[in-house]
């Protein structure tokens, strides 16, 4: 079992980031989230990190050298696994290069369905209504050079009901497969 040093890059709330560290906190994973970094000042899940004491860090995509920072403050903590959950930015060619196998991705479908630019958060859902399917589901897989492109690690189904709205279809895909996989998947690195 592998101790990995887990950088989790958010873009909101952070609520699969706090699987992540409840999963490290009761040891149901080895590895240890040495820091969080979000692209949104005002992102959520850099309150979660410092509750839990996790170094959490700010990098403006405005500011030039937005891509290079990032890749320096993954090194400078000794990063071994670059985690995004919800993090609604796509990843430069220059940090794949450098993590190459190293970079996993939660995606709220059944990729390669619903994958891509412009797939992401509610419009997933929404496209998933609108094309009639019975089931959904999420998808951790290792980010490439493509948008949602990279080999899946674990995927997972959740029946579609008549009744749902984007909104409901939303929450059951997170609540009962999001927070779960994102886990089982980082479980399994460390088992490689």
């Amino acid at each position: 079992m592998r101790e990995l040093r887990i950088a989790v890059l958010v873009s909101g709330s952070g609520s699969n980031l706090q699987s992540i560290i409840d999963a490290v906190e009761n040891h149901t994973l080895t590895s240890q989230i040495v820091s969080v970094i979000s692209n949104k000042e005002d992102a959520f899940g850099l309150e979660r990190a410092k509750t839990h004491h996790i170094p959490a860090y700010f990098i403006n995509p405005k500011e030039e050298g937005y891509d290079e920072k990032l890749l320096v403050r993954l090194q400078e903590d000794q990063v071994d696994l670059v985690v995004l959950a919800g993090y609604l930015k796509i990843v430069d060619a220059n940090l794949i290069k450098a993590y190459r196998g190293r970079i996993i991705n939660i995606h709220p479908s059944l990729l390669p369905k619903f994958g891509g630019k412009g797939y992401y958060g509610i419009r997933v859902h929404e496209a998933v209504l609108a094309a009639g399917e019975s089931e959904s589901g999420a998808t951790v897989h290792f980010v490439d050079e493509g948008v949602d492109t990279g080999k899946t690690i674990l995927q997972k189904t959740v029946p579609v009901y008549e009744t749902d709205t984007p909104q409901l279809l939303q929450q059951r895909v997170l609540h009962e497969v999001e927070h779960k996989i994102l886990v089982e998947a980082i479980k399994k690195l460390e088992e490689a």
